[in-house]
């Protein structure tokens, strides 16, 4: 019985050489969980019990249970590299096999826009409309845009700005006049110009010219806005009425005006949202551009006050197409794609799965592993909701397996090896000491 003893404890030691030579093996493996060995002593069955004096005839190896603790989190350059700062597995799959589940989030953009591990398993989520809305329900592997975005015209214009009010009046007749000279700086007091986009995504360029008239009976300051885009002076004023050009080209009546009270500050009229209607022209390039209609300009926020004309704030909702140039991932899972126009929109989230008994989670090879039984179905959810972690991009989670502690329990494990042989050796002496007795 002894060599029985000693043979299974041979056994288990050279199993548990085996598994902790695998932990540090994987110890610089990204998203690797270490195992352990666990043993349980081997009694021999008896018709009417154990005795009270029973004898073990050794141990066997009752399972190799993976420890799913939190390893490190190591920063990276690559912002596909994910990690998962809590508890969560991320999906993965190649569309034909049941889903694996990893914690090893070295991503990348394969030639079709999937968002791939090294095994070319797709990255599983939630994607987003053509809007950028994302659409919750069942997983499916996450895929970027592959075309550009679309242009947005401008449909709002606000804008912040201060008008000097120590400038002197420009406007003609004494400043009861109205009218401008494009060409004679004399004929107004300062210029600014901002881009808005048409149906196309083309860039027009408008310039504002203000223009200082006289002071009312009461003080209360007036300011003529005259609007130009790409060179054409603008044929409608803010009220929808018609704007006459002189013989030169130049309008004699303003876009719009604005009043300022004697104590300046902001403006007493207009006190609402402008409309603003472009005309077609031809940018500064040769191109011709399309007229843009029912722009909302928003110049409550002007102010006159007795320092120099500087325009503070601006803000257009227009944009030019766009291709891709890169993605980011939110801490919520959130893949935000960005575009070479400086527009960004959601394109996906990735989902996260969680297992109410992670150690029953089969062991496929390439840091992944496979549902059972044993685990229980997949519990999914967003990064960050209940007890799935965030995400941290340009980061990975390091092997969780302890160096030191493995090198002890190699130790360990050896000098368990060298004294169940040393049993076997001593009961080869007494067996030989009985076959010698005479």
């Amino acid at each position: 019985m002894s060599f029985q003893q000693g043979l299974s404890g041979l056994n288990a030691a050279a199993k548990s050489l085996d598994i902790i030579g695998n932990n540090i093996a994987n110890s610089a493996t990204y998203g690797s969980k270490g195992s352990r060995a666990e043993f349980s002593d081997v009694y021999a069955a008896a018709l009417n019990g154990a005795g009270l004096n029973s004898v073990g005839i050794g141990t066997t190896l009752a399972a190799v249970s993976q420890q799913f603790t939190q390893g490190n989190i190591s920063t990276t350059d690559n912002p596909m590299d994910l990690a998962i700062n809590g508890g969560g597995f991320f999906q993965v799959t190649d569309g034909v096999n049941p889903t694996r589940y990893t914690r090893n989030g070295q991503f990348k953009i394969n030639r079709e826009g999937f968002i791939v591990n090294n095994d070319a398993l797709k990255l599983m989520g939630y994607p987003a409309d053509g809007t950028g809305v994302i659409q919750p329900g069942t997983a499916q592997p996450l895929q970027l845009p592959t075309a550009g975005i679309a242009p947005a015209v401008t449909t709002t214009v606000k804008m912040e700005f201060n008008l000097d009010s120590r400038a002197k009046v420009t406007a003609p007749s004494g400043g009861t006049a109205t009218g401008i000279d494009l060409k004679d700086s004399t004929t107004y007091n300062n210029a600014t110009s901002f881009t808005v986009f048409d149906a196309k995504g083309q860039e027009v360029a408008v310039t504002l010219y203000y223009q200082k008239a006289a002071p009312d009976p009461t003080g209360a300051n007036t300011w003529n806005v005259y609007a130009v885009a790409n060179g054409t002076p603008f044929d409608t004023d803010a009220a929808g009425a018609g704007i006459a050009l002189d013989g030169f080209g130049n309008p004699t009546t303003p876009y719009t005006t604005i009043t300022f009270p004697p104590t300046g500050g902001k403006p007493t009229a207009p006190t609402t949202d402008l409309t603003m209607a472009v005309p077609a022209g031809t940018s500064a390039t040769g191109v011709s551009t399309l007229p843009i209609a029912g722009i909302t300009f928003n110049i409550l926020g002007a102010n006159e006050n007795g320092s120099s004309f500087a325009v503070t704030a601006l803000t257009q909702d227009g944009y030019a197409p766009g291709q891709l140039s890169g993605i980011t991932i939110a801490a919520n899972g959130v893949v935000q794609a960005r575009y070479s126009n400086g527009q960004s929109k959601p394109a996906g989230q990735v989902e996260l799965a969680a297992f109410r008994n992670p150690q029953g989670l089969q062991a496929q090879g390439g840091n992944v592993w496979i549902r059972s039984v044993a685990s229980g179905e997949a519990i999914v959810g967003v990064p960050g909701d209940g007890n799935m972690g965030s995400i941290q991009s340009g980061a990975l989670e390091e092997s969780n397996v302890d160096l030191t502690a493995e090198l002890v329990n190699m130790v360990t494990a050896q000098r368990a090896y060298q004294a169940n042989a040393q049993t076997i050796k001593t009961q080869d002496q007494v067996l030989q000491t009985i076959v010698n007795l005479r």
